[in-house]
């Protein structure tokens, strides 16, 4: 449903009692997956964003922090396989909050600093208040694809890879309804195509993951749970024929479909080390998707959002090669918007998501718009900043939960970053610093005796 204004509730008696819920705009979008990764994914718009990069074609080009070339987008804390989050740095969680004023108790955040790893600081606030996650909780459906991927070629990567490359899906009714567009590259004509997706509209898995997860399509993460449920179901035998799925949707019991879904896309949350309790998807992200399966609620909290993230940078999300590519998927290549839009953040490689949902009712001189929601006013952000992108001398995890009321929640959370940005960055200046200068040094002479002389090596 489209966002309206307060004035409409006014001409139209019968919404005088309703209320107004909105997911999030189709207009602001990020992309993911660093450019250079159309030869081995197949995502048709990156060749058309390398090319736009390149001057080849017209277009926005991308700040530094996007243009990390795919082997450079990697996992950092692989060695630290054992590493569970630490301690509630007190003093730290008291700064954050802070940075909150006096909407303090409408937030829950987790912040991650990994900047020095022999000097980790955790800070959180109000980590365990719950909320819908909004299309954050795509991250579980992209994450119940490799789950099942894994399980079904646990030996087999470039089986995997083969699926997510090779595999076209073609959207069908379970899109309805979602306004988000996505890019589509058109090779032969050299052009590119922005517009929600439409029943007939092919794709390969990974193009869809990416539609997901870039853009933030319902669309594609209604086809994409379909297919998670598909994979759970056939197994070695998926991909399977068009007639074959319409034919299971159609003629499995609702029960056994529902016990699909959450097996496809709750069960990996615990797998995985999760709370369930914390965190679940619960259901499609379209209307169609809900009317042919039954799903449950969906909730999640900056906490156990934190532990996914964290577990991702291990490479402990299934395997390193899944962790590998969900960070990919992730990573900001296109316009930045919401915590990831601060101007602060420009050189730095962000690896996001968000999601928002907003509620409205009519009240005296309030204007329902977009973000600004009078009943509820979620939006959610996880975010993993390396910056600048090339020294990566900073490296922190954020996750964010909000429901402050009546106030742009896109705006809120890009100031919020920023502050952040600068605490961390002040926290570490004059390490930085010194580490620095250190390295700017000529090298110390080594000094050995040649033959009772004294000689003066330099390393």
């Amino acid at each position: 449903m489209n966002a309206m204004c307060a004035k409409n509730f006014l001409l139209r008696p019968i919404l005088l009692v309703a209320s107004l819920v909105v997911l999030a705009t189709h207009f602001e979008t990020v992309r993911g997956y660093p450019l250079d990764g159309y030869e081995q994914t197949g995502i048709g718009r990156l060749e058309a964003a390398s090319r736009i990069q390149q001057g080849a074609l017209k277009g926005r080009k991308q700040p530094k922090g996007a243009l990390l070339p795919r082997a450079q987008v990697d996992l950092r804390l692989l060695d630290k396989k054992e590493f569970t989050l630490p301690e509630l740095d007190q003093k730290f969680s008291r700064q954050i909050k802070s940075l909150l004023g006096d909407k303090a108790s409408r937030y829950g955040i987790s912040v991650l600093d990994l900047s020095d790893l022999d000097n980790i600081r955790y800070a959180e606030h109000n980590g365990n208040m719950a909320q819908n996650p909004g299309s954050v909780g795509k991250l579980l459906v992209a994450l119940g694809i490799f789950q099942a991927l894994a399980d079904i070629y646990p030996e087999d990567v470039d089986k995997r890879w083969e699926i997510l490359r090779d595999t076209t899906i073609t959207a069908d009714e379970f899109i309805i309804s979602d306004s988000h567009t996505v890019r589509m590259w058109d090779r032969e004509n050299e052009k590119l195509i922005r517009r929600p997706l439409k029943i007939g509209d092919k794709g390969s898995l990974f193009e869809y993951l990416d539609w997901m997860i870039s853009p933030s399509s319902n669309a594609a993460a209604a086809t994409l749970t379909k297919h998670a449920m598909l994979l759970k179901n056939f197994t070695q035998a998926y991909p399977t024929s068009i007639e074959i799925a319409d034919s299971y949707f159609k003629d499995t019991e609702r029960k056994a479909l529902s016990a699909t879904l959450a097996a496809a896309i709750e069960d990996p949350v615990t797998r995985n080390g999760m709370n369930l309790e914390k965190m679940r998807q619960g259901s499609f992200f379209t209307r169609t998707g809900k009317k042919k399966v039954q799903g449950k609620t969906s909730y999640g909290t900056a906490r156990e959002l934190m532990k996914f993230m964290l577990l991702m940078e291990q490479g402990k999300l299934v395997d390193e090669f899944s962790s590998r590519e969900m960070k990919r998927l992730m990573y900001v290549t296109e316009r930045r918007i919401r915590y990831a839009s601060a101007p602060a953040l420009r050189d730095a490689a962000v690896y996001f998501k968000s999601g928002s949902l907003y509620k409205c009712q009519p009240e005296p001189d309030f204007e329902c718009k977009k973000y600004h929601g009078n009943v509820r006013n979620f939006m959610n952000s996880v975010a993993i900043v390396e910056y600048p992108s090339a020294e990566r001398d900073l490296f922190y995890i954020v996750t964010l939960m909000s429901n402050v009321l009546r106030r742009n929640s896109a705006v809120d959370h890009q100031t919020f970053a920023t502050r952040t940005h600068r605490l961390i960055q002040n926290f570490h200046k004059e390490r930085l610093k010194s580490e620095k200068a250190a390295r700017a040094l000529p090298p110390k002479p080594t000094i050995t005796n040649d033959g009772g002389h004294e000689v003066h090596r330099y390393d």
